[in-house]
């Protein structure tokens, strides 16, 4: 079998994760190429030995906007005339788009063609005429939508409730995990104290992803632990004009918070990083504080790596985590609530020890790229 999977940018976020996770556990009779652009993307897939071609990419936002609208419908229309031609070249039996975007391009590459589609989506759009429209499209193309979590299913059925949809959690590469140095090995690598009490957040710099909460709740925790600190690992990966937030800015707002509750020197920017299973070796407990979180690959590495998630209660990481079990669930926008529950798991190191042990079980049985 071809498979003719597209990605509408090339930055590697979560979505990009569990396509280079998929890649990897693919069965011996599918072939994989991979469509787009120019990037960290391409060349993770090309060290993965698969091929891949060149595809115009878009980071545009899907809100209507005087001047960015028409540029991104322009992006989508020429990225779909380049997926056409790769489509028929390639004599691909299925196209797997990857996203929304990926969707979109797919889904007007596809129109008079009888190529099956699956669109992947990760992402829970405002509700609106554009997400009408987006989904309706996808709707009317896609053979198979594939969401991340039942959180998302729900989202997609209020606007297309007919629609072929299956529920697919985003996998972990158990092996990839498994690979980490030990904690103080982990540790000292990093440059870190050996005994301090250890936070991280794992996720792109943006508003919704709510670092700020996390280092409010890092202020609130060192009343308790004066020694504790934050790793936040990741970037602010979209930074253009037509990105629905203003990413840079709200990095330099994380900064500046930190300053203003006395924790600077306590919160460590790590930036992009490859070696994410040192990172989470090293951690007490990974947070995800996010508003909504559709899935939360985060979420599901952090448990593969047998680490007390405490996540957001909206959106998909309720489906893994067992509150109490093999993890946390909070409500979100609430540092207090949340403060309380971190400072209660670093004040048990037997709870974090059990917890963890069940989060990883729960990963292995679940999530793995495999299955």
């Amino acid at each position: 079998m071809k498979v003719l999977a597209l990605n509408h940018t090339s930055l590697v976020s979560g979505a990009e994760r569990s396509l280079l996770t998929v890649l990897g556990a693919l069965p011996s009779d599918v072939a994989m190429t991979v469509a787009c652009p120019d990037g960290a993307l391409r060349e993770a897939v090309r060290s993965a030995g698969a091929p891949t071609l060149s595809l115009t990419g878009t980071a545009g936002s899907l809100k209507l906007h005087l001047t960015h609208t028409p540029r991104t419908a322009a992006e989508l229309v020429h990225a779909a005339l380049q997926l056409r031609r790769h489509t028929r070249e390639l004599g691909a039996d299925v196209v797997y788009a990857n996203s929304i975007r990926a969707g979109i391009i797919a889904a007007l590459a596809g129109l008079g063609t009888s190529v099956p589609l699956a669109v992947h989506v990760r992402d829970c759009l405002p509700a609106g005429p554009v997400a009408d429209r987006v989904l309706g499209l996808i709707r009317r193309r896609a053979d198979l939508i594939i969401a991340n979590s039942a959180y998302t299913e729900d989202h997609l059925r209020r606007t297309i409730p007919d629609a072929p949809i299956e529920v697919i959690h985003s996998p972990v590469d158990l092996d990839w995990l498994a690979a980490a140095p030990p904690r103080d090995t982990a540790r000292q690598q990093l440059g870190l104290p050996a005994t301090a009490p250890l936070l991280g957040v794992v996720a792109q710099l943006t508003p919704w992803k709510a670092q700020d909460d996390a280092i409010r709740v890092l202020a609130g925790v060192r009343r308790r632990f004066p020694d504790a600190e934050l790793l936040l690992v990741g970037s602010a990966k979209f930074v253009a004009s037509a990105t629905r937030y203003d990413n840079v800015a709200f990095t330099n707002q994380l900064h500046s918070l930190a300053g203003e509750l006395g924790v600077a020197d306590a919160v460590h920017f790590l930036g992009e990083r490859d070696d994410v299973p040192a990172i989470l070796a090293a951690l007490d407990v990974l947070l995800l504080p996010s508003w909504e979180e559709p899935f939360g690959s985060a979420v599901a590495e952090g448990m593969a790596a047998g680490l007390p998630v405490v996540a957001t209660a909206v959106g998909g990481p309720p489906e893994i985590i067992r509150d109490g079990v093999n993890g946390r669930l909070v409500a979100p926008r609430d540092p207090d609530r949340w403060t309380a529950v971190v400072a209660e798991l670093l004040e048990n190191p037997g709870q974090r020890q059990a917890m963890g042990a069940a989060a990883r079980e729960a990963a292995a049985e679940r999530l793995s790229a495999q299955r």
